[in-house]
């Protein structure tokens, strides 16, 4: 694996800066022949050689474009808002201009009970904006503005198609300030306590700091994936200890995307929630939280307990107990499960729900 590309966006040269991300997107259209030759290489616009410094006035317009679509998403949660306890009630991260009528793509935690909405665009400029789907099976989250936003859409890559030893650029809306950029180090299956699971998540390193709902971007200006966290383990292997960042690719929203616009949310029945996070030891799930009121808890599920198995069926992983859970129906399900409390063994019944359920009524849904 190529050595990582350094973490080094931060000095006092805006300009140079903006270059530097020019020389990603830009690097395949650049002359093959002219670069053999050790002569400056032509942009693919024709117009003659890219000066050192300075670059072409179009090129420069094209990055524009590319931080122009990046905004700061501001959210605050309705009062006693179930989520405040682990997200907290006001919350702060990037958005993604993908569509027109300031149609805005971002990390779902951000505006999971949402109250109130703000949308600081490129320019500086606090628009008010709503909240206009949600999905808890892929994490990803719409807003849009409510007032005009001026700023071109970006175009959706091929996320099934990015391969390991990608390189990328991470963008946020700190815009060109601070700019990543990384390699993607691995393609896995991701689970986490709070019964979520993507199939292909993507990884990338070294770590981006403002990763919420940051945008990863190929080499043709293309969205790959929005920043969901930092992890302190990116390759997937014991034997190598690399911290990055975890993205949600671009290619799970595409399917739903018609129907988050349309109706707020995916087609179809919702898997069903059980208000119960497990984590992974020594071949264990050991609960560490349950929460309040939620079907585990009414249940009598209470942090400690070891989940042993599902409708008779044991499970030792996340993903064999999400997999056994959301095989058994959609939203509503009684779940079967057999847990270990204390030294008492219990068969529980679980009644689920769907996890929108849970949260405090918005005004924006």
């Amino acid at each position: 694996m190529p050595p990582y590309p350094s973490h080094a966006m931060h000095g006092s040269h805006r300009w140079l800066r903006l270059l530097a991300a020019l020389s990603f997107l830009l690097l395949p259209f650049l002359g093959t022949a002219a670069a053999a030759a050790g002569e400056p290489a032509a942009p693919p616009s024709g117009k003659g050689d890219a000066a050192a410094e300075q670059g072409t006035a179009a090129d420069t317009l094209d990055a524009r474009r590319l931080f122009g679509a990046i905004v700061r998403v501001q959210t605050r949660a309705v009062p006693g808002a179930r989520s405040a306890a682990t997200l907290g009630s006001e919350r702060e991260g990037t958005g993604i201009v993908i569509g027109e009528g300031g149609l805005i793509l971002t990390i779902g935690y951000l505006i999971v009970e949402a109250d109130d909405v703000k949308i600081v665009d490129s320019r500086g400029r606090t628009l008010p904006g709503k909240v206009v789907g949600y999905d808890h099976a892929t994490g990803l989250g719409l807003v849009r503005t409510i007032a005009p936003l001026d700023a071109r859409p970006i175009p959706f890559g091929d996320s099934d198609k990015l391969a390991e030893r990608a390189p990328v650029m991470i963008v946020n809306h700190n815009g060109p300030d601070d700019v990543t950029l990384a390699y993607v180090v691995s393609r896995r299956l991701f689970t986490a306590s709070w019964e979520y699971m993507l199939e292909q998540a993507i990884f990338t390193a070294p770590p981006a700091l403002n990763w919420s709902g940051a945008a990863l971007i190929d080499r043709e200006g293309r969205l790959l994936g929005v920043g969901s966290l930092i992890v302190r383990e990116a390759i997937g292997s014991d034997d190598h200890q690399v911290p990055g960042n975890l993205f949600v690719p671009i290619d799970a929203l595409k399917p739903l995307l018609d129907d988050m616009v349309r109706n707020g949310r995916r087609a179809g029945a919702p898997r069903p929630w059980l208000g119960v996070s497990a984590d992974e030891q020594h071949g264990r799930l050991f609960v560490t939280r349950v929460s309040p009121d939620g079907p585990g808890d009414k249940a009598g599920i209470r942090a400690g307990d070891i989940i042993l198995a599902v409708g008779g069926v044991g499970v030792r992983s996340q993903e064999d107990f999400y997999r056994k859970v959301w095989g058994r129906g959609g939203a509503g399900t009684e779940i079967p499960l057999r847990v270990l409390q204390g030294v008492d063994v219990r068969e529980m019944n679980v009644r689920s729900i769907d996890r929108i359920e849970y949260f405090k009524p918005q005004t924006t849904f």
